[in-house]
């Protein structure tokens, strides 16, 4: 090639123009020295078919991070809804360590003879605890307030042949002790205690007002046995379809469904 000839069609380098005398390209603006913002795929496709500054690996490189990113995003929100849907309040057995434990009848709750610790059903804070209740049998009375899960607001009570060891005003839980029950002749009774804790919830006018007499079993007491067995305690030798009273309209009839059985 001959001194001071010109390349058609070849870029001119500043270095360049100073050796022929042409004019040098102008510099790059700054923009074009960064990479561009990414808003999609295709218009970075586009954008490098027409020529930009950057190669298309650039851009083949953007476009499957962005992808990875967005999987990663959908992911996550999969994972919060699933954890927020099945999020449940546990309730456990509280007779499970109940020694020689024999179901009985239902009558205003559910009766049960054994020996050993009784627990907290769920989360709750306990509203009476006495060993010494003229009006049952063996003289135990335990109540306590549940404050989660579906049955959160009502009372449960405990009674007859049980010793408190907790004291109102005592926050429970699944894993608390309330109480131990006694291998006496009468076992103990437990079912859906008045919102005041005086009583069985079946002595409540809005559930007919069954006392200690009867007729059994009521509506009250199959309600909470139902319960029980939900949690994997067995069903009372008379526990039927119907009963007597009347079952306030705020209790569940789907305690298996509302636990997740």
């Amino acid at each position: 090639m001959a001194a001071g000839a010109v390349l058609i069609g070849a870029a001119v380098t500043p270095a360049a123009a100073s050796l022929t005398g042409q004019p040098g390209p102008a510099p790059a603006p700054a923009a074009a020295l960064h990479p561009p913002s990414v808003s999609n795929g295709h218009s970075m496709v586009a954008r490098a078919s027409a020529g930009s500054t950057f190669p298309l690996n650039y851009y083949i490189a953007a476009v499957q991070r962005q992808a990875q990113r967005a999987a990663m995003e959908r992911a996550a929100r999969r994972h919060r809804r699933k954890n927020h849907a099945t999020v449940t309040v546990v309730y456990e057995n509280p007779l499970r360590d109940i020694s020689g434990l024999i179901p009985q009848r239902v009558d205003m709750g559910a009766d049960f003879v054994g020996s050993g610790p009784i627990y907290a059903i769920g989360d709750g804070v306990v509203t009476a605890a006495t060993g010494a209740s003229a009006g049952w049998p063996g003289g135990g009375w335990i109540t306590y307030q549940l404050t989660d899960g579906p049955a959160a607001g009502e009372v449960v009570y405990v009674a007859e042949d049980v010793t408190p060891t907790v004291t109102a005003g005592e926050k429970v839980t699944p894993s608390t002790v309330i109480g131990n029950m006694l291998a006496g002749g009468l076992g103990i009774e437990t079912g859906w205690a008045m919102p005041d804790s005086a009583s069985a919830e079946s002595q409540l006018a809005e559930a007919d007002g069954i006392s200690g007499g009867g007729p059994f079993p009521t509506l009250v007491g199959l309600n909470f046995d139902e319960l029980m067995q939900a949690l994997g305690v067995p069903a009372a030798p008379n526990f039927a379809p119907t009963g007597y009273g009347t079952l306030p309209s705020r209790y569940r009839t789907d305690w298996a469904a509302a636990l997740g059985k």
